[in-house]
């Protein structure tokens, strides 16, 4: 594995890590937190975006505006059986509601904890990208493709890097649990 391509795999897994933080409840109404949501429309389950339309009206507030109303109950349904969302949508014939709670100290905890988890996930992943890139560098060190000094100095860059994103995970958990802590 080139370093090029480390550094490529890195950056997608940080992609995924923020993407993950996005729909992370804080307390406040996000278009982003329904991300996940597949919804059955026409026997085939489909992402919420490509059926509705999310907004966020108020700060407490998610509204989903079905582009076809005879989704509506199928919409609802599904927002209501994710559990880490907790949200208990309500529709009126036309568009779908989900009112966000506000977060009990308790509940914030759990997601503070929660994205701990998300973090050692995507430092999982980093580590097993830059053991790869280290078998592949030993492998072409072996077989003479590159000299010693190349690959010393490709481990020590691989290495670097490794810590740069390690700090990046770190940043973007710590500022969003800050945002969670924030009453």
């Amino acid at each position: 594995m080139e370093i090029s391509k480390f550094k490529e795999k890195a950056k997608l897994a940080i992609e995924r890590l923020e993407s993950d933080l996005k729909k992370v409840r804080t307390g406040r109404a996000h278009p982003d937190m329904l991300d996940g949501i597949k919804v059955e429309a026409y026997g085939v389950m489909t992402p919420l975006n490509q059926v509705a339309n999310i907004t966020a009206p108020e700060p407490q507030l998610l509204q989903i505006t079905p582009f076809d109303p005879t989704i509506l109950t199928s919409i609802s349904e599904a927002i209501r059986k994710d559990e880490a969302l907790g949200l208990n949508p309500s529709d009126d014939g036309r568009v779908v509601r989900a009112g966000i709670p506000s977060l009990t100290q308790e509940r914030r905890a759990q997601i503070a904890k929660q994205l701990g988890n998300n973090a050692e996930d995507c430092r999982i992943v980093l580590r097993n990208l830059r053991q790869e890139a280290m078998t592949s560098l030993k492998k072409q060190k072996s077989a003479s493709e590159i000299s010693e000094d190349d690959f010393k100095r490709s481990e020590k860059e691989v290495q670097e890097e490794l810590e740069k994103l390690n700090k990046v995970v770190e940043e973007r958990v710590k500022s969003k649990e800050e945002e969670i802590m924030r009453v």
